[in-house]
């Protein structure tokens, strides 16, 4: 079992490991014991391993293939993995470049405060939700990316927030309360624009899940989620269909006026 994580392998190319590792280990009657003492390693480190909390190295791999006469299997699958992990990080790299030369950036996000407003207690909290290793670093790096608000001559942002978003307590009521009061004082700046989908607003354009659009000379993109990895969108048709949903999401908003009402009472209900 994965013991409550979500496991998405037609997407997640190490979730396809973690299934194939609990599919042979179970069909083979071992248990996290015997492939711990199979592999070399402590218990919890391969009760991580086989619930998708830590990563299979290739000498695992090999060890797994030979006992289990598979072949070059996991080998096979962890090469995959590490390729797909390459991309992402090329496309990412890519992203950052857009958003750092954007002029006009809009975003949408149904879980979660957007990473350009996120305090560095709020970001440390979902990053070490997810069983990063690296919290503090992917912090400082999400951190460093808020540097474009500050710039001479930054960009208009305008931040579509779910209700779900604002009322979840991450990091804790304090840290929470902190976040929105920084949402709020993010609203009063000449470039920010910050509206609320409430709840009552019920079915609408963004239950298909968070995105981002960035405007400016390096081109006009949009960024999306999906199981917990994302897509650089670069087609011009597609990216007119994210600005499309965007307005659409935008309906059900609240005026900005009402919208800090309600991020102002939810964190005084902290």
């Amino acid at each position: 079992m994965s013991e409550g994580i979500t496991l998405d392998p037609d997407s997640d190319p190490w979730d396809k490991i973690t299934l194939d590792l609990q599919f042979h280990a179970k069909k083979s009657n071992m248990s996290y014991k015997h492939v711990a003492r199979l592999l070399g390693r402590s218990y919890s480190n391969v009760s991580n391993i086989m619930t998708g909390r830590r990563r299979i190295k290739e000498e695992d791999a090999a060890r797994l293939d030979a006992h289990w006469e598979l072949g070059q299997h996991f080998t096979w699958l962890l090469k995959q993995a590490r390729r797909q992990a390459n991309q992402d990080r090329e496309w990412f790299k890519a992203y950052l470049g857009h958003e750092a030369a954007a002029d006009t950036i809009k975003t949408y996000e149904a879980l979660a405060v957007p990473g350009l407003f996120q305090l560095p207690e709020y970001a440390a909290a979902l990053i070490g939700a997810l069983g990063t290793q690296d919290v503090e670093e992917q912090v400082a790096r999400r951190m460093a990316r808020q540097v474009i608000l500050s710039k001479r001559s930054p960009p208009t942002i305008w931040a579509l927030l779910s209700q779900n978003a604002l009322d979840w307590p991450v990091g804790g009521s304090q840290v929470m309360r902190d976040q929105l009061a920084h949402l709020l004082s993010l609203a009063k700046l000449p470039n920010v624009g910050i509206r609320v989908v409430p709840r009552s607003a019920g079915a609408h354009a963004g239950f298909s899940g968070s995105f981002t659009l960035l405007f400016g000379e390096s081109g006009d993109v949009a960024h999306t989620e999906a199981s917990g990895r994302g897509r650089l969108v670069e087609s011009p048709s597609e990216v007119r269909q994210y600005w499309d949903r965007y307005d659409r999401i935008g309906q059900s908003a609240l005026p900005e006026c009402a919208s800090l009402e309600l991020i102002e009472k939810l964190m005084k209900e902290l």
